[in-house]
């Protein structure tokens, strides 16, 4: 009995401090059971129940002694890892994007961690399509698990916690998971499956000159497989293995005689993962060496990097700037540590990934969204366990649990694909970066043709260093611009359509020549509006304040916020007039007009309708690579990364709409969006033209393009934002609110901004309403605050988040949802 006593008092009781996957205000604490003592440790996970039923994996971020002061701590249920899933650095930077970005620390835990590292009790569970029957190793509830899943299809973890009768059915999701049994319905996205080419080989046995000659006079009866081998010796002589569509095309011989070959055993057929943009005429060689320009912008990075720790790369578009990241990549892991390689869009950057991972092999890892949560939770382990010395990703990338990361590279830094929109954390993927670089005294460089003028800045500020590029690899020469002003070609009755006379002569040069066209119109759908000419009246969304897009491939009128859809119309509701026209034009109607015009041209398009099904994007990308598509028809998709060495001629359908958006942005992302859809003409041997369609045909955004003058943009804009107290000389937060009722929000919004206003004075703007004022049946308005360069901006944070409290503790604005999007560009 005193052995046990003394046992008793000699136990510590631990309470631990848990981050749950939402958005609460304050962490929870947790009271530990004895038996569970040598297990916890900060960052790994625990199951604890929340509220009156509902259960979640939670992080732990401390261990104490000391009980909360005002609740009862419960119990956690158990402890779910071995090892620690998230690290000390990964905490402390959780804690600057929740403390920078004013949000709660469960909502930077649901965006870091990968779906399969927290489960919830609403998380739906799915059994694996291919499972035939149960496997051997298998326990007991398990197996009744998955035969109930045979027979359910899906069930929620609240399900399966009723079914086997106890809270702790983690481990065992877990465990099925882990062997690939069951998958988490809600996280598994469209799988990325490469593209897989035939390749043939001679069989050994034919390679000895006696066994060669034997089949020469064994094949003279069947003439096509005969010349089938012929021209595969002749190819094999740069490669042992031939593509079979290189064979095809070739030679004289047919699928069925190469189907033959390989029946007999003397062609062996291989199937190979290939990259859908890559193919060979990619000149991209792992053993490649700089060039002058190349090596003079490495030297210059790495002496600046001795005293500054972070770069702008400024380099124009086929400048080389991935061969310079492969090198200072290299250079940086020599001595151990981790590396980062920051894209804007895995998907339409897949030529960047495939040559990365073509140079450095196992050691890179690929972490983004078009992945499973198989292969995410894998990715995430192997970077705990430094399996992977670099990794490749998206935005999210910036959460893995780096343990000791030396260097960053964010390309194409200008990009707004790297800021977070919704949900919460609205962060922007560039400064979290820079700032994770800082807390692991790590490098960074930041690449662009078209750096963003806050970059720049810091950049001429002396904040980073500055390295430029200005020549394009291999002496490749910029494309030609030409301007075309659409209203003198409306004059002439020179427009056929939407395309003026000099772009249609274009366009029948690059045919004739069999070379590519790609042509940019930034708006999709078919109509941009429905209007009767009659009375004017416009057909809106009943869900949102915009009015509906005519699509033609659907055959209906589509809101672009909510996915309403409705018939389009023939005659008006309001006045009964048949006569309804079509105003303003999107990538839907210039296909259509285009194959009018050249209707032996095999044309595609590529936008957000066109690459909604399954492996969509890849195969126009694809197809567009192949030269099965002589035109591509795009939205700003195709300004992105694409490489595509047959295309020459690059046409702006209409400028204007990129111009004339209200936003002090516009001329800024005007200028990177026209030069990067300008930068994929003319990328090898050949110079590629640029023909750009305005109604401003003298704007000085185009004028800047066409003689590639970033510098004369950056010094007009800054100009501009200096006048008006605009970033960088200035910190922007946007507050919206948003309720069903138009009343309550206006009262709402106008109270909130009095109090602010109250406080920080005339830094605060608003309430107004924004452009789309109602979406999904929410009005919306919007506060802004401006807070200049002097003003402690954590301070206006501190009181930005007080009074947020204050206003949800109002009764009569229950129901009213606050967002906060800080530096919203």
């Amino acid at each position: 009995m005193e052995l046990e006593q003394l046992d008793f008092t000699e136990r510590e009781t631990y309470f631990i401090e848990v981050i749950l996957p939402l958005s609460l205000a304050k962490n929870y604490l947790y009271r530990i059971p004895h038996h569970l003592n040598d297990q916890i440790a900060v960052g790994k996970r625990v199951i604890v129940q929340f509220g009156k039923s509902k259960i979640y994996t939670a992080l732990i971020k401390s261990i104490m002694t000391t009980a909360p002061a005002v609740y009862e701590a419960k119990y956690i249920i158990d402890v779910v890892d071995q090892a620690p899933v998230v690290n000390a650095m990964q905490l402390k930077f959780w804690d600057w994007m929740a403390d920078y970005y004013v949000c709660n620390e469960g909502e930077v835990m649901s965006a870091a961690l990968p779906a399969g590292l927290k489960l919830a009790s609403e998380t739906i569970i799915v059994l694996q399509e291919d499972q035939g029957e149960v496997h051997e190793d298998l326990t007991e509830k398990e197996i009744l698990l998955v035969g109930v899943l045979r027979v359910k299809q899906r069930l929620s973890i609240d399900d399966i916690v009723k079914l086997l009768g106890q809270k702790t059915v983690f481990p065992i999701i877990r465990s099925l998971i882990d062997r690939e049994v069951v998958y988490i319905a809600e996280e598994v996205i469209e799988k990325y499956k490469p593209l897989l080419k035939s390749f043939l080989s001679l069989n050994p046995f034919y390679k000895e000159e006696g066994n060669l000659k034997a089949l020469f006079e064994t094949l003279e009866r069947a003439p096509k497989q005969l010349d089938a081998l012929m021209t595969y010796l002749h190819l094999a002589k740069q490669n042992a293995e031939i593509a079979k569509v290189e064979l095809l095309e070739h030679s004289n011989a047919g699928q069925a005689a190469i189907k033959s070959l390989v029946d007999k055993e003397i062609f062996l057929l291989k199937k190979k993962a290939v990259s859908r943009l890559q193919d060979e005429t990619d000149d991209f060689i792992l053993n490649f060496k700089l060039s002058d320009a190349q090596a003079t912008a490495f030297a210059q990075i790495n002496e600046i990097l001795l005293q500054k720790e972070v770069v702008l790369l400024h380099g124009i578009t086929a400048s080389g700037k991935t061969q310079l990241y492969i090198k200072l990549i290299e250079q940086a892991i020599e001595n151990g540590g981790q590396a980062l390689f920051l894209l804007p869009e895995i998907a339409l950057t897949t030529q960047i990934v495939e040559r990365i991972k073509k140079y450095f092999g196992d050691a890179i890892g690929v972490y983004h969204s078009k992945f499973n949560d198989f292969e995410r939770v894998e990715i995430w382990n192997k970077v705990i366990n430094g399996t992977y010395k670099i990794v490749l990703g998206a935005r999210s990338a910036v959460f893995l649990p780096f343990n000791d990361l030396k260097f960053i590279i964010v390309d194409e830094e200008h990009e707004s694909s790297y800021k977070q929109h919704d949900p919460a954390p609205r962060y922007q993927a560039r400064d979290a970066a820079v700032y994770l670089a800082y807390q692991h005294k790590a490098k960074i460089v930041l690449g662009s043709a078209t750096p963003s003028i806050e970059s720049y800045y810091n950049a001429l500020s002396n904040k980073y260093g500055l390295v430029t590029l200005n020549e394009r690899f291999g002496g490749v020469q910029l494309p030609a611009h030409e301007v075309i002003s659409i209203a003198e070609q409306t004059k002439r009755k020179k427009m056929v359509s939407y395309f003026s006379s000099v772009l249609i002569d274009d366009i029948t040069t690059s045919l004739a020549n069999d070379e590519q066209v790609i042509l940019f119109q930034n708006r999709r759908g078919y109509a941009t509006i429905l209007i009767c000419a009659t009375c004017g009246f416009t057909p809106k969304c009943v869900n949102c304040d915009v009015s509906l897009t005519f699509h033609k491939s659907s055959g209906k009128l589509h809101c672009h916020y909510c996915g309403f859809h409705e018939s389009p119309l023939n005659i008006c509701p309001a006045c009964g007039s048949v006569h309804i026209e079509q105003k303003g034009f999107g990538t839907e109607r210039v296909e259509e007009e285009l194959s009018l015009i050249f209707p032996e041209a095999k044309i595609a398009r590529l936008d957000v309708d066109s690459t909604r099904t399954k492996n969509s994007l890849q195969k126009i990308i694809g197809d567009f690579q192949d030269k099965k598509t002589n035109i591509l028809i795009g939205t700003q998709m195709v300004a992105k990364g694409l490489d595509f060495g047959n295309v020459t001629l690059i046409g702006v359908i209409n400028a204007d709409t990129l111009l004339n958006y209200p936003d002090f942005r516009a001329f800024e992302r005007s200028y990177q969006l026209l030069a990067q859809v300008s930068g994929r003409a003319g990328r090898r041997e050949k110079q590629g033209k640029v023909c750009i369609q305005a109604y401003d045909d003298k704007h000085r955004i185009i004028k800047q393009v066409v003689e590639n003058d970033y510098v004369q943009m950056y010094t007009d804009e800054i100009a501009e934002r200096s006048q008006f107290n605009y970033p960088p000389f200035s910190r922007l937060i946007f507050i919206s609110l948003r309720h069903k009722d138009a009343d309550v929000i206006n009262a709402a919004s106008q109270h909130f901004a009095n109090a602010l206003k109250a406080r920080l004075g005339s830094r605060v703007m608003g309430p107004e309403q924004p452009l789309v004022s109602r979406i999904r049946n929410y009005y919306i308005r919007q506060i802004i605050i401006k807070s200049d360069k002097h003003t402690a901006i954590q301070k206006v944070k501190a009181l930005l988040k007080s009074e947020i409290t204050n206003f949800n503790a109002e009764k009569i604005f229950k129901g009213v949802l606050i967002q906060l999007d800080v530096d919203p560009y």
